[in-house]
């Protein structure tokens, strides 16, 4: 967890932002979760009657302190949400927690913090539709599987062929990508996908589950992307947000390269890519866009 340390460090020492854009994010209400999450998956896990079996499919061990920055890091994709509605653009540098489905977590993630947020979003009445454009190196299966036929909710996943989960879901848009992906063909994949989301959405709110892991000297990705990609990748995503007045919110999702600090300058560029679009807000936005009420920027 060094890693969400050392991004906040280097961001708070780099000058482009202020010291009152770093927020303490409240934790996630139970309420909340729940516009997500069964009943029955939330209440065992606040009270830690997890079953073996699926405390070894999150990958870590139960604990009070496990469950707080659970809920905390979703509560910060919230609170992105609603300053990224008010100012054009937010980020959680955490989050990006993909694999949890309604009733179960899996691959690090315990609770869906982009579907919590997204729900929220919705029932606060302060947007219509949402756009999730996960380019973590995994599918978003949890993501995918908690949208599925909602038309409100679109999801892109561009993630690699023969990695986790190996059981797919079916998002409105999976572009896999096989073993070794360079530079060129990702690219290529990436003005693909946001072509279809151009033709395809009208979205109020964008998510961005960034991840590092599409880099070549990831331990877990299998891609070979080098960092100048992964800039030009979120240069097309905040391109696209910027031509279509999307807010935007980013969401870090999976780093595991062996080196903490080559993780930390892969989501440092993508948090100040993204910052640029405030340079542009307001922007007049889709027509269906909802009003927002007040928000501030989140991180975790």
């Amino acid at each position: 967890m060094i890693r969400y340390r050392l991004l906040r460090e280097r961001l708070q020492q780099c000058g482009l932002f202020q010291p009152t854009d770093f927020e303490v994010p409240p934790s996630a209400t139970e309420q909340q979760l729940l516009l997500v999450h069964t009943p029955d998956w939330v209440t065992r896990v606040l009270a830690g009657n997890l079953t073996g079996d699926e405390i070894r499919r999150i990958g870590f061990p139960w604990s009070l302190q496990m469950v707080e920055r659970c809920r905390r890091s979703t509560g910060a994709t919230i609170a992105a949400s609603r300053a990224a509605l008010e100012d054009g653009v937010a980020a959680n540098l955490a989050g990006g927690t993909h694999h949890a489905f309604a009733d179960r977590g899996a691959g690090y993630c315990v609770f869906n913090d982009v579907a919590v947020a997204a729900r929220t979003m919705q029932q606060e009445l302060r947007m219509r539709s949402a756009l999730v454009v996960d380019g973590d190196v995994h599918q978003g299966d949890g993501t995918a599987a908690i949208f599925s036929g909602d038309p409100t909710v679109h999801t892109f996943s561009l993630h690699a062929a023969k990695a986790f989960p190996v059981r797919r879901m079916q998002s409105d848009l999976d572009i896999e990508l096989p073993p070794g992906t360079t530079d060129s063909r990702y690219l290529e994949a990436w003005q693909q996908g946001l072509s279809w989301a151009e033709q395809r959405t009208r979205p109020d709110l964008v998510y961005f589950v960034a991840g590092a892991d599409p880099w070549a000297g990831d331990t877990l990705g299998g891609l070979a992307v080098s960092k100048a990609g992964l800039r030009t990748r979120d240069d097309l995503v905040v391109e696209f947000c910027r031509r279509r007045g999307c807010p935007l919110v980013v969401v870090m999702a999976g780093g595991y390269a062996a080196v903490v600090d080559d993780i930390v300058d892969i989501q440092f560029y993508t948090v100040t890519a993204a910052q640029k679009l405030t340079a542009d807000w307001p922007a007049a936005g889709p027509e269906s866009a909802v009003p927002p009420a007040s928000a501030a920027q989140s991180s975790d």
